[in-house]
Order: structure tokens, then C-alpha cells, then sequence
């Protein structure tokens, strides 16, 4: 998508003779040069390695009764020494795509032969601690080789290992392990940065708010709520506002910080929208949710295409609700959009403002 709107800019620029053709055809090569383009033939060795994948551990899950004990484990164990050993063969040689094919392979035959191991010798033990084992090799071969595969898949086992535990736990907070999203999403972050794969910090933010949305279930109430709306508001602004030293820190992280507190902030108030049903508290409530759309817009709207989006969605939705549930009458409903446009328009007038302050604050620092 990105390499799309890339060449569509650049052909613009050549058209408008901003720059030459030569320059516009060398940034597009540097760009498709890079390591993190898209590749069909890469994204084909990933879904045959998967493929492969499930097969091994169906076969692993049919337990053959013929096949003696040693065997099965040697046979397993084999398997893993010999992707693994493949795909540095292929990272030496520069093969990068299949050696991440590889390694999946190889992460996941070390999965099977857990389960193996637990099958045959009928070890004490739950699927909780069976996925823990499986997230925490998989990490340290992600770490070791640097891979952005296995970067992924550590993910997706992390989201395995929280199901696992609500699970064994009938969704219920037991000890440290209720902490496990939090933990897991910042070994996924340290190791998204060193092995480069940006793309896995989505994990990040949809453990989070997983995670958010399971301390409802345990605590569902009001304070909760606000607690989400009060803490996503709060990251969102610190994470868009131009003079905030968060957003100079975060700037490299691209749009995810924005949106996904945005979406937490926008969860809080969905969550409101279940207690205050009528009323003043859904009239006010109505009033902050447009607002809060109108401050995104105003912050990160014209850089963010996903806040943008999601900031219209949100307000267009919140409008037709309010009038949903105000139909039966028109009177509070006329009241409640005059009330909404007036304070609609007194935002636009300090949002202006700000920007205009943000504008001649950044030229400043410029200078």
C-alpha cells in the first residue's frame, strides 16, 4: 500500500518537474531494496513453512503406536537441529526469507516435541505451561538469529499462552500470571527492536487491550470504565501533542501508538455507553465522545490515516445513536445537537489556535 502511494507521489513530482525521472525510478528501487518490502515469494515460503508446520504436528498428534518411543523423540529432535542448522546455512548465504521459513519450521517442531515428550511419558503439566515453554525458545531463537519470523510467531504464541490461561483458570485473576499480557507484550517489544520487525508491535497493543478488556469482565464497573477512557486520552495526547518529549520519543514508532490509545480511549467510553443510557449522563457523555473525536482529528488527523478513520466512524456512530435513542423526542434531540454544535464550534476556534501555536513553536525550533 505504502509503495503504492509512493510511486503515485513520485510520478506527480516528475510530472510537476520537481524532480527528474532518474531520481524518482532510484528512490523506488532503494525502496523495494529494502529488507521490510513486501515480497509475494517471501510472504509464500512463510505460508508453506506454516503449512508444513501443521503438518508435523498432526502427525506428531497421531501418536503412532508402531513407532517405538525413542524414535518419535529422535526423529523430533532431529528435525529441529536440522531446520534450525538450514536456516543459518541460508542467513550465511543470504537467503534471508527462507531461513525465516526455516525457522518457523524449526520453532514449531520444538512445539510438537513438547507436546511429544508430554504425550508419551504422561508428564505433569497443563497447556499453560506447555505454551510458556514454547513462547520462551521461540523468543531466544528470534534473539539469536534476528528474525522477524519468529519475531511474529512469538507473538501469536503469546496471545496462545493467554488463552491457554484463561483457560486453566476460568478466566479468573490467579497471581503473577494475571500480569502475563503486560510481560509478554514488552519482551515482544524489546524483541520486535532488535530483530527489526516492526510489524509485530501490533501484538503489543491488541495484547493490551485484550488484556483491558478481560479486567472489565473480572471488574465490571463504572470507575473501570473511566479508568480506560481517563489513561487511553491521556497516552494519546502524550503520544500526538508536538511539544510532548513522549511524542519525540515514540515519533519512530509510526501511527500504532495513536490509534491503539486512541481505541482504548474510545473503549473506556463505549463501555460508559452500557451504564449511562439516558439522561444527563448520556447527553454529557455524547458531548465528550464527540469531543474526544474532534481532538483526535485535530492532533493527529491529517498524518494518521487510521486515527482519521477512525475518528469519523466514531462520530458519525455516536451521532446516529444519540439520535436512536432520543427519537421519541425531537425537542431533546433538536436541544442536544445545538448544544453539540456549540461546543463543536468553540473546539474548532481552539483548535485553530493551537495550531497556529504548534506552527509557529516548530518553525521556531527550526530556526
Amino acid at each position: 500500500m505504502y509503495r503504492g502511494r509512493l510511486k503515485r507521489d513520485l510520478a506527480l513530482w516528475v510530472e510537476k518537474r520537481l524532480i527528474g525521472q532518474d531520481v524518482a525510478d532510484a528512490l523506488l528501487r532503494d525502496f523495494d531494496s529494502r529488507r521490510s518490502s513486501f515480497s509475494i515469494g517471501g510472504v509464500l515460503m512463510i505460508l508453506a513453512a506454516v503449512l508444513i508446520a501443521a503438518s508435523i504436528l498432526l502427525l506428531i498428534a497421531a501418536n503412532w503406536q508402531e513407532i517405538p518411543r525413542l524414535v518419535k523423540i529422535g526423529g523430533i529432535v532431529a528435525l529441529i537441529w536440522i531446520f534450525y542448522g538450514l536456516a543459518a546455512i541460508c542467513f550465511a548465504r543470504g537467503a534471508d526469507r527462507l531461513g525465516g521459513a526455516l525457522l518457523v519450521l524449526g520453532a514449531a517442531c520444538f512445539g510438537g516435541a513438547i507436546s511429544l515428550i508430554g504425550q508419551l511419558y504422561h508428564l505433569s503439566g497443563d497447556a499453560f505451561d506447555a505454551m510458556l515453554l514454547w513462547f520462551a525458545m521461540t523468543v531466544l531463537s528470534a534473539a539469536a538469529f534476528r528474525s522477524a519470523a519468529l519475531t511474529v510467531m512469538a507473538g501469536l504464541l503469546s496471545f496462545s499462552a493467554f488463552g491457554a490461561f484463561l483457560d486453566l483458570f476460568e478466566g479468573e485473576w490467579h497471581g503473577l500470571y494475571g500480569w502475563w499480557p503486560v510481560l509478554s507484550s514488552l519482551v515482544i517489544g524489546l524483541l520486535s527492536a532488535w530483530t527489526g520487525a516492526e510489524r509485530a508491535r501490533h501484538f503489543i497493543y491488541l495484547l493490551l487491550l485484550g488484556w483491558c478488556g478481560w479486567l472489565y469482565s473480572l471488574w465490571p464497573e463504572v470507575g473501570t470504565a473511566v479508568a480506560f477512557a481517563a489513561v487511553g486520552l491521556a497516552a494519546f495526547v502524550a503520544v500526538t501533542l508536538p511539544m510532548s518529549p513522549v511524542s519525540r520519543i515514540l515519533g519512530g514508532l509510526g501511527a500504532g501508538p495513536a490509534f491503539y490509545s486512541l481505541v482504548l480511549a474510545l473503549l473506556g467510553l463505549g463501555l460508559l455507553h452500557l451504564e449511562w443510557t439516558d439522561g444527563a449522563g448520556l447527553a454529557l457523555l455524547g458531548i465528550v465522545t464527540i469531543a474526544v473525536t474532534l481532538l483526535a482529528l485535530a492532533l493527529d488527523g491529517r498524518d494518521n490515516g487510521a486515527v482519521r478513520y477512525l475518528a469519523y466512524a466514531v462520530f458519525a456512530g455516536e451521532v446516529l445513536y444519540l439520535s436512536f435513542v432520543t427519537i421519541d423526542s425531537m425537542l431533546g434531540t433538536s436541544a442536544f445537537f445545538l448544544l453539540a454544535g456549540l461546543v463543536v464550534a468553540v473546539l474548532a476556534m481552539v483548535v485553530v489556535r493551537l495550531e497556529r501555536l504548534f506552527a509557529t513553536r516548530i518553525s521556531e525550533d527550526r530556526a
